[in-house]
């Protein structure tokens, strides 16, 4: 009777002590089901859980309602579907790289991680999360996959946000607030629009390959905020009233008629508007006084209204396809040269210049007046290098 008594006691106390052992281990590695089974019986992960490359098919994490490391998974090309119905948050990184027949994710009370990294997950289509979706990131990347939407990802305040190439998403609506860092949008579905209606403070943006975006409570952008070869008519930001330490810059924007800042009164780096070869006037800025760097203007348009500038720290480049010599002789009269001096750096203007779509063509100031800290910064994405690029993603859509 002694053994009968002794011996389950003592299976029991090594299966405790097994569990207690994965569950305070620096690194876990699951690799089957039965693998991600033993952890059950943890409440936290103390170190970092990496699913190998031998993985396959479904796991699942049921258990434990923390990781307090990372969660990694990494060039499998097995594991179809990943779930937990425990697990609340991620203290490290959430990485998934090259996972490429994952289809699944549902997490459904996960609400918190330090970093999402997820990287060429080709068929990634479903991710769920807590009934809040996820709400507490500091730095997410959604870079090549199937996903659709992104209403799984409730983040207001993270610092940094990269969303690329993710050819099936043709909509955002998002509730971003404010951001430190940056927001990069680049090369997803055609047709994307996007919209920050709450987004009041962003410190960097950089906005390629959308066709309509909306930031109507933005009011500070504290580094730059870049739109390159995008396909939206009409921009408008119309409370933004400043930038505290960077650029603005529009280029290589096929479609754009119209830009509008009503409220903007500094831009602290350079003001570029370039290669928008369907934008006629520049006249959405009537506020606009100080320009800490160099000013760009080029392309097909016949109007230039910029009537409360007083200060600008840079160059003055203008040129346009068009005839401009009035606009040219307005602008002139604020050069340092012969004028009040409101322009500091060099002043160039020149009318009917084929040229004046390609940024750096004919020899005019491609920035400063020799001082790099008064340069604009440009970006030279010509519209055929841009239809060659968008012409590549529709073929590789279709193989797909």
């Amino acid at each position: 009777m002694l053994t009968k008594t002794i011996l389950p006691a003592i299976v029991a106390f090594h299966i405790g002590l097994s569990a207690a052992d994965v569950c305070s281990d620096d690194e876990v590695s699951i690799n089957s089901s039965a693998d991600a089974e033993a952890l059950s019986s943890c409440d936290t992960i103390e170190g970092t859980v990496t699913i190998g490359t031998q993985a396959s098919g479904e796991i699942s994490i049921d258990g434990p309602d923390s990781i307090d490391g990372d969660l990694i998974c990494e060039d499998n090309g097995a594991l179809t579907t990943l779930s937990s119905s425990s697990l609340t948050s991620i203290g490290g990184s959430f990485t998934m790289r090259n996972v490429t027949a994952l289809t699944t994710l549902t997490m459904s009370k996960l609400s918190s991680v330090t970093t999402l990294d997820w990287q060429t997950l080709a068929r990634l289509e479903t991710v769920t999360f807590a009934d809040e979706g996820l709400t507490e990131a500091d730095t997410i990347r959604i870079s090549d996959t199937f996903l659709s939407t992104l209403n799984a990802f409730s983040v207001t305040s993270p610092k940094k946000m990269e969303i690329d190439n993710n050819r099936r998403l043709t909509e955002w609506d998002s509730g971003l607030e404010t951001l430190s860092d940056e927001l990069v949008i680049t090369a997803n579905g055609f047709g994307l629009q996007v919209s920050f209606p709450d987004l009041v403070w962003i410190a960097n943006m950089t906005i390629s390959n959308v066709s309509d975006i909306t930031v109507p409570s933005l009011e500070v952008v504290n580094g730059s905020m870049r739109f390159d070869s995008n396909f939206f008519t009409d921009f408008s930001a119309p409370n933004m009233t400043n930038t505290q330490d960077g650029d603005i810059s529009f280029t290589g924007n096929s479609g754009l008629a119209n830009v509008s800042f009503p409220l903007l009164t500094t831009v602290a780096g350079g003001f570029t508007i370039a290669n928008n070869t369907k934008l006629e006037a520049i006249d959405g800025f009537p506020e606009l006084k100080t320009i800490g760097g160099a000013v760009k203007l080029r392309g097909n348009f016949t109007t230039v209204e910029l009537p409360s500038v007083n200060d600008v720290k840079g160059a003055f480049d203008i040129s346009s396809t068009s005839n401009i010599d009035d606009v040219c002789s307005e602008f002139e009269d604020l050069s340092s040269s012969g004028g009040s001096g409101k322009i500091q750096g060099t002043f160039t203007c020149s009318s009917n210049n084929e040229n004046a779509n390609d940024v750096n063509s004919d020899g005019s100031s491609s920035g400063g007046d020799g001082d790099d800290e008064s340069s604009s910064v440009v970006f030279g994405f010509s519209l055929p290098v841009a239809f060659s690029i968008a012409a590549l993603g529709c073929l590789a859509q279709a193989v797909m």
